[in-house]
Protein backbone atom coordinates (compact mmCIF):
# COMPACT_ATOMS: atom_id res chain seq x y z
CA UNK A 1 0.00 0.00 0.00
CA UNK A 2 1.52 3.03 -1.14
CA UNK A 3 -0.99 5.50 -0.13
CA UNK A 4 -0.33 5.67 3.86
CA UNK A 5 3.20 5.91 5.50
CA UNK A 6 4.45 5.84 9.00
CA UNK A 7 3.63 9.38 10.60
CA UNK A 8 1.31 10.14 8.26
CA UNK A 9 -2.59 10.69 9.84
CA UNK A 10 -5.10 8.07 9.42
CA UNK A 11 -8.56 7.06 10.28
CA UNK A 12 -10.57 3.90 9.39
CA UNK A 13 -14.02 2.74 9.22
CA UNK A 14 -16.32 -0.45 9.59
CA UNK A 15 -13.63 -2.69 12.00
CA UNK A 16 -14.59 -2.37 15.23
CA UNK A 17 -12.29 -1.82 18.80
CA UNK A 18 -12.34 2.33 18.44
CA UNK A 19 -12.95 2.31 21.96
CA UNK A 20 -9.06 2.17 22.96
CA UNK A 21 -6.22 4.58 22.71
CA UNK A 22 -4.36 2.47 20.04
CA UNK A 23 -6.02 -0.05 17.59
CA UNK A 24 -4.20 -2.51 14.71
CA UNK A 25 -5.67 -1.71 11.08
CA UNK A 26 -4.61 -3.35 8.14
CA UNK A 27 -2.63 -0.65 5.97
CA UNK A 28 -4.76 -0.95 2.88
CA UNK A 29 -7.84 -0.69 5.75
CA UNK A 30 -6.38 3.20 6.24
CA UNK A 31 -8.03 6.46 5.20
CA UNK A 32 -5.17 9.19 4.91
CA UNK A 33 -6.61 12.40 7.02
CA UNK A 34 -5.68 15.86 4.68
CA UNK A 35 -4.31 18.16 6.45
CA UNK A 36 -7.18 20.63 6.60
CA UNK A 37 -9.43 18.29 8.16
CA UNK A 38 -9.01 18.20 12.09
CA UNK A 39 -8.66 14.78 14.14
CA UNK A 40 -12.79 15.55 15.99
CA UNK A 41 -13.92 16.72 12.38
CA UNK A 42 -12.62 13.34 10.68
CA UNK A 43 -14.00 11.22 14.14
CA UNK A 44 -17.27 12.42 13.77
CA UNK A 45 -17.40 12.33 9.52
CA UNK A 46 -16.05 9.46 8.42
CA UNK A 47 -18.61 6.46 9.06
CA UNK A 48 -21.37 9.17 9.03
CA UNK A 49 -20.36 11.04 6.66
CA UNK A 50 -19.40 7.77 3.75
CA UNK A 51 -22.63 6.35 4.97
CA UNK A 52 -24.90 9.65 3.75
CA UNK A 53 -22.07 9.61 0.62
CA UNK A 54 -22.74 5.96 -0.76
CA UNK A 55 -26.29 6.38 0.48
CA UNK A 56 -26.97 9.93 -1.90
CA UNK A 57 -24.76 8.92 -4.03
CA UNK A 58 -25.07 5.45 -5.50
CA UNK A 59 -27.31 3.44 -3.47
CA UNK A 60 -29.76 6.27 -5.14
CA UNK A 61 -28.19 9.13 -7.13
CA UNK A 62 -30.16 11.96 -5.80
CA UNK A 63 -31.18 14.66 -8.30
CA UNK A 64 -32.81 18.03 -8.70
CA UNK A 65 -36.08 17.13 -8.71
CA UNK A 66 -36.11 14.53 -6.30
CA UNK A 67 -38.14 14.26 -3.07
CA UNK A 68 -36.44 12.08 -0.49
CA UNK A 69 -37.57 11.31 3.11
CA UNK A 70 -34.78 10.49 5.81
CA UNK A 71 -36.05 8.79 8.98
CA UNK A 72 -33.84 10.31 11.77
CA UNK A 73 -33.13 13.63 9.88
CA UNK A 74 -31.54 15.04 13.61
CA UNK A 75 -28.93 11.69 14.10
CA UNK A 76 -25.62 11.71 13.27
CA UNK A 77 -26.09 10.57 9.59
CA UNK A 78 -29.27 11.98 8.94
CA UNK A 79 -27.51 15.69 9.58
CA UNK A 80 -25.15 14.63 7.16
CA UNK A 81 -27.40 13.78 4.56
CA UNK A 82 -30.17 16.11 4.94
CA UNK A 83 -27.29 18.75 4.14
CA UNK A 84 -25.68 16.87 1.65
CA UNK A 85 -29.35 15.87 -0.40
CA UNK A 86 -30.49 19.47 -0.14
CA UNK A 87 -27.29 20.49 -1.68
CA UNK A 88 -28.19 17.70 -4.94
CA UNK A 89 -31.25 19.72 -4.98
CA UNK A 90 -33.54 17.58 -3.53
CA UNK A 91 -36.95 18.47 -1.75
CA UNK A 92 -35.66 16.71 1.96
CA UNK A 93 -38.59 15.52 4.20
CA UNK A 94 -37.48 14.33 7.72
CA UNK A 95 -38.75 12.69 10.68
CA UNK A 96 -37.54 13.40 14.21
CA UNK A 97 -38.97 12.88 17.62
CA UNK A 98 -39.06 16.15 19.41
CA UNK A 99 -39.50 19.59 18.79
CA UNK A 100 -35.80 20.47 19.33
CA UNK A 101 -34.79 17.87 16.88
CA UNK A 102 -37.22 19.34 14.46
CA UNK A 103 -35.60 22.82 14.12
CA UNK A 104 -31.99 21.24 14.26
CA UNK A 105 -33.34 19.08 11.19
CA UNK A 106 -34.46 22.50 9.75
CA UNK A 107 -31.31 24.11 10.51
CA UNK A 108 -29.25 21.86 8.41
CA UNK A 109 -31.45 21.63 5.20
CA UNK A 110 -34.45 19.86 5.45
CA UNK A 111 -37.31 21.39 4.30
CA UNK A 112 -39.97 19.72 5.53
CA UNK A 113 -39.83 18.26 9.14
CA UNK A 114 -42.31 15.78 10.68
CA UNK A 115 -42.88 15.31 14.40
CA UNK A 116 -43.55 11.95 14.80
CA UNK A 117 -44.66 11.02 17.86
CA UNK A 118 -47.16 13.77 17.29
CA UNK A 119 -48.12 13.36 13.53
CA UNK A 120 -48.63 10.43 11.21
CA UNK A 121 -45.84 10.65 9.23
CA UNK A 122 -47.11 8.66 6.10
CA UNK A 123 -50.37 11.44 5.94
CA UNK A 124 -47.92 14.11 6.12
CA UNK A 125 -46.05 12.91 3.22
CA UNK A 126 -49.10 12.39 0.96
CA UNK A 127 -49.65 16.23 2.08
CA UNK A 128 -46.92 18.05 1.62
CA UNK A 129 -45.98 16.31 -1.42
CA UNK A 130 -49.70 16.79 -2.95
CA UNK A 131 -50.06 12.69 -3.33
CA UNK A 132 -47.14 12.35 -5.46
CA UNK A 133 -44.84 10.43 -2.27
CA UNK A 134 -41.31 10.27 -2.39
CA UNK A 135 -38.93 8.37 -4.89
CA UNK A 136 -36.51 7.07 -2.03
CA UNK A 137 -36.64 6.55 1.37
CA UNK A 138 -33.74 6.13 3.75
CA UNK A 139 -34.45 4.64 6.46
CA UNK A 140 -32.00 3.44 9.62
CA UNK A 141 -34.88 2.84 12.17
CA UNK A 142 -35.96 -0.01 11.02
CA UNK A 143 -39.14 -1.66 13.01
CA UNK A 144 -41.10 1.47 13.87
CA UNK A 145 -41.10 2.81 10.83
CA UNK A 146 -42.34 -0.67 8.41
CA UNK A 147 -44.24 -0.84 6.47
CA UNK A 148 -45.05 3.00 6.67
CA UNK A 149 -42.19 3.56 4.66
CA UNK A 150 -43.14 2.07 2.19
CA UNK A 151 -46.80 3.97 1.52
CA UNK A 152 -44.57 7.23 1.30
CA UNK A 153 -43.27 6.16 -1.72
CA UNK A 154 -44.32 6.94 -5.19
CA UNK A 155 -44.83 4.19 -7.69
CA UNK A 156 -41.16 2.43 -8.78
CA UNK A 157 -39.70 4.26 -5.72
CA UNK A 158 -36.87 2.91 -3.39
CA UNK A 159 -37.19 1.66 0.30
CA UNK A 160 -33.32 1.87 1.63
CA UNK A 161 -33.24 0.14 4.52
CA UNK A 162 -29.44 1.04 6.53
CA UNK A 163 -30.38 0.70 9.99
CA UNK A 164 -32.65 -0.65 12.73
CA UNK A 165 -32.73 2.18 15.62
CA UNK A 166 -35.73 0.49 17.23
CA UNK A 167 -35.31 -3.51 15.80
CA UNK A 168 -34.68 -4.93 12.87
CA UNK A 169 -37.68 -5.17 9.93
CA UNK A 170 -39.22 -8.48 10.12
CA UNK A 171 -39.46 -10.84 7.08
CA UNK A 172 -42.39 -9.28 4.79
CA UNK A 173 -44.05 -10.68 1.77
CA UNK A 174 -41.98 -9.22 -2.00
CA UNK A 175 -46.30 -8.88 -2.83
CA UNK A 176 -45.98 -5.66 -0.65
CA UNK A 177 -43.91 -3.78 -2.78
CA UNK A 178 -46.29 -5.29 -5.52
CA UNK A 179 -49.00 -4.37 -4.07
CA UNK A 180 -47.97 -0.48 -3.67
CA UNK A 181 -46.67 0.07 -7.10
CA UNK A 182 -43.70 -2.13 -8.38
CA UNK A 183 -41.63 -0.67 -5.24
CA UNK A 184 -37.48 -1.85 -4.95
CA UNK A 185 -36.08 -2.38 -1.32
CA UNK A 186 -32.69 -2.85 -0.65
CA UNK A 187 -30.43 -3.15 2.17
CA UNK A 188 -27.29 -1.74 1.32
CA UNK A 189 -23.84 -1.65 3.53
CA UNK A 190 -20.84 0.61 4.00
CA UNK A 191 -18.71 -2.31 4.21
CA UNK A 192 -19.23 -4.11 0.43
CA UNK A 193 -19.30 -0.39 -0.93
CA UNK A 194 -15.38 0.21 0.15
CA UNK A 195 -14.25 -3.17 -0.21
CA UNK A 196 -11.88 -2.12 -3.33
CA UNK A 197 -9.22 0.10 -2.14
CA UNK A 198 -10.46 2.42 -4.99
CA UNK A 199 -13.86 2.62 -3.60
CA UNK A 200 -12.61 3.25 0.07
CA UNK A 201 -10.71 6.42 -1.29
CA UNK A 202 -13.23 7.52 -3.40
CA UNK A 203 -15.73 7.46 -1.27
CA UNK A 204 -13.29 9.38 1.37
CA UNK A 205 -12.51 11.75 -1.07
CA UNK A 206 -15.61 12.61 -1.95
CA UNK A 207 -16.56 13.20 1.65
CA UNK A 208 -13.84 15.18 2.03
CA UNK A 209 -14.27 17.68 -0.56
CA UNK A 210 -17.75 18.09 0.63
CA UNK A 211 -16.89 19.02 3.97
CA UNK A 212 -14.16 21.19 2.27
CA UNK A 213 -16.63 22.66 0.05
CA UNK A 214 -19.30 23.72 3.11
CA UNK A 215 -21.72 21.17 1.53
CA UNK A 216 -21.88 19.88 4.88
CA UNK A 217 -21.04 21.00 8.25
CA UNK A 218 -19.65 18.34 10.79
CA UNK A 219 -20.67 19.25 14.61
CA UNK A 220 -20.02 17.37 17.42
CA UNK A 221 -22.70 18.16 19.89
CA UNK A 222 -21.81 15.80 22.45
CA UNK A 223 -18.05 14.74 24.07
CA UNK A 224 -17.52 11.94 26.41
CA UNK A 225 -14.30 10.79 28.39
CA UNK A 226 -13.29 7.37 27.07
CA UNK A 227 -13.47 5.94 30.50
CA UNK A 228 -16.97 7.47 30.59
CA UNK A 229 -18.11 5.51 27.27
CA UNK A 230 -21.45 3.84 29.34
CA UNK A 231 -22.84 7.27 29.71
CA UNK A 232 -22.24 7.62 25.80
CA UNK A 233 -24.38 4.89 25.30
CA UNK A 234 -27.04 5.83 27.68
CA UNK A 235 -27.42 9.20 26.31
CA UNK A 236 -28.06 7.40 22.87
CA UNK A 237 -30.17 4.80 24.14
CA UNK A 238 -31.75 7.33 25.67
CA UNK A 239 -32.57 8.83 22.48
CA UNK A 240 -30.92 12.39 24.25
CA UNK A 241 -28.29 13.01 21.77
CA UNK A 242 -28.34 14.63 18.22
CA UNK A 243 -25.91 14.64 15.45
CA UNK A 244 -22.53 13.52 16.45
CA UNK A 245 -20.95 11.79 19.52
CA UNK A 246 -17.44 11.48 20.46
CA UNK A 247 -15.27 9.96 23.09
CA UNK A 248 -11.88 11.20 23.89
CA UNK A 249 -9.17 9.29 25.07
Amino acid sequence: VDAVKPGDRVGYVVHGGAYAQARLVAAERLIKLPDDIDDRTAAAALLKGMTAAFLLRRTFKVAPGHTVLIHAAAGGVGLIACQWAAHLGATVIGTVGSKAKAELARAHGCHHVILYSEEDFVARVAEITKGEKCDVVYDSVGKATFPGSLDCLKPFGLFVSFGNASGPVEAFSLMMLSQRGSLYATRPSLFAHIARRADLEAISSELFEAIRRGVVKIEVHQTFPLAEARRAHEALEGRATTGATLLIP
